[in-house]
């Protein structure tokens, strides 16, 4: 046994290590001659200097490694002995100012400079709860922020033309397909924020993908089922915060190579975070067991599907977070901890993507296509054949998720009973 679990370990200290690669870029960016013409002028103006066309996309490849998911809720048990489980992390709750810096593609493992002269330091992902926006999940944000980077430079060089990007297989092979469209009336910023917003929505739709490939089976590490994470009610707005970021950051031109994306998705991680209200490391804990039994149940141990009780299967463009209700926070042992939330309840923040920019419907020039293995077809056995056996694009996500959560009620109600 114990040179089991020594082979086990150095598996998994090289899985750390592969996982991070050497995925670099350097972007170069060349005026146009309306963008010298208005730096030469009497009066420049700011806007048109903007206009700056991007060159070279070689090295900007599509991430590869995932950073280690959170399972919701706190001190959850675990099934699996003593043996620790790569690529998946027990709920880490934390505090703003612990935040680590952002590290393009980490994975597991990151060592990363928040500022050019600052120390390096890992990104420290985990779970924090923030009044207007809930609880947020740190890889999530941090995953679809890279995701959204990588598909900016796919898109952009390609703008316009037909293009197929392949992405990394979950539940079967996956693809974007990008159609032939007229760009010839949008300026050169233009092009720059279509294909900005392009690639955020692309990135989240690849997080939504995600959500259904876990509830259908598939595992990052074989042994440990993901089904528990399915559909989690921290996940999308979580991805969507980050594919949220990444536009503003593709926007300005703060993501030209891996550094300076680096150190702004750090400020800009921190400071979108701190808008939201965060709460104490304590506070993200106590609310963690004042809705113990509501939206999990701690009796039950990972990776045990029914540990997570409330789900969100409300995809699509438009999400808002879940926040603790304040009924529970009065009726619970917890109030006095979280009296400064009871007085100053605010309304959550909502965010959406836009699905037309500068006249381009996005997602009529721009589609990811899923297609399901044999080897997981069965778990799609409860939704019609129709919806999914010639591969399907996120149009159908949404769709796909009520026949899923069909079967969690069913399922949660007959465990329920079972455990009664």
């Amino acid at each position: 046994m114990k040179n089991s679990l020594t082979s086990l370990s150095v598996v998994i200290f090289i899985a750390l290590i592969t996982g991070c690669s050497s995925n670099d870029w350097q972007i170069r960016a060349t005026p146009t001659d309306l963008a010298i013409g208005a730096a030469l002028d009497d009066k420049p103006d700011s806007a048109t200097m903007n206009e700056v066309e991007l060159h070279e996309f070689a090295n900007a490849g599509m991430p590869k490694a995932v950073r280690p998911c959170c399972a919701f809720g706190n001190s959850q048990k675990v099934t699996v002995a003593s043996v620790p489980v790569p690529f998946y992390r027990l709920s880490n709750t934390i505090n703003l100012e612990d935040i680590g810096p952002h590290a393009y593609e980490a994975g597991t493992f990151s060592h990363q400079k928040a500022t050019p002269n600052g120390r390096r330091g890992g990104e420290n992902n985990g779970i924090l709860y923030t009044q207007l926006g809930g609880f947020i999940d740190l890889a999530h944000v941090r995953d679809t922020a890279d995701n959204a980077v990588a598909l900016f430079y796919k898109i952009y060089s390609k703008l316009g033309q037909e293009a197929r990007i392949d992405l990394p297989v979950e539940i079967g092979p996956r693809h974007i397909q990008l159609s032939a469209f007229d760009v010839s009336h949008l300026s050169v910023k233009q092009r720059q924020e279509v294909a900005a917003n392009m690639a955020a929505r692309l990135a989240y739709f690849m997080a939504e993908a995600h959500e259904v490939a876990q509830w259908h089976g598939y595992r990052t590490w074989v042994p440990w089922s993901e089904e528990v994470s399915a559909y989690s009610p921290e996940d999308l707005y979580s991805n969507m915060l980050g594919a949220k970021i990444a536009t503003a950051l593709l926007s300005n031109n703060l993501t030209m190579n891996r550094e300076l994306y680096n150190q702004h998705m750090t400020s800009w991680l921190n400071a979108s975070l701190a808008w939201l209200r965060p709460v104490s490391k304590a506070q993200t804990n106590a609310l963690f067991d004042v809705i113990d039994g509501h939206w999990w149940d701690s009796r039950e141990a990972l990776p045990s599907k029914y540990m997570l009780l409330l789900r969100h299967y409300d995809l699509g463009d438009d999400q808002a977070p879940y926040l603790v209700d304040t009924d529970l926070i009065e009726q619970s042992t917890q109030r006095e901890q979280l009296s400064g939330l009871l007085a100053m309840s605010e309304p959550a923040k909502p965010l959406s993507l836009p699905s037309v920019i500068h006249g381009v419907e996005i997602d009529k020039v721009a589609q990811q296509w899923l297609f399901v293995a044999g080897k997981y077809q069965a778990s799609f056995s409860h939704i019609p054949e129709a919806l999914w056996i010639n591969g399907f694009t996120s149009e159908s996500f949404k769709e796909i998720a009520e026949y899923d959560a069909q079967v969690d009620r069913m399922e949660l109600d007959a465990h329920q009973r079972g455990a009664n």
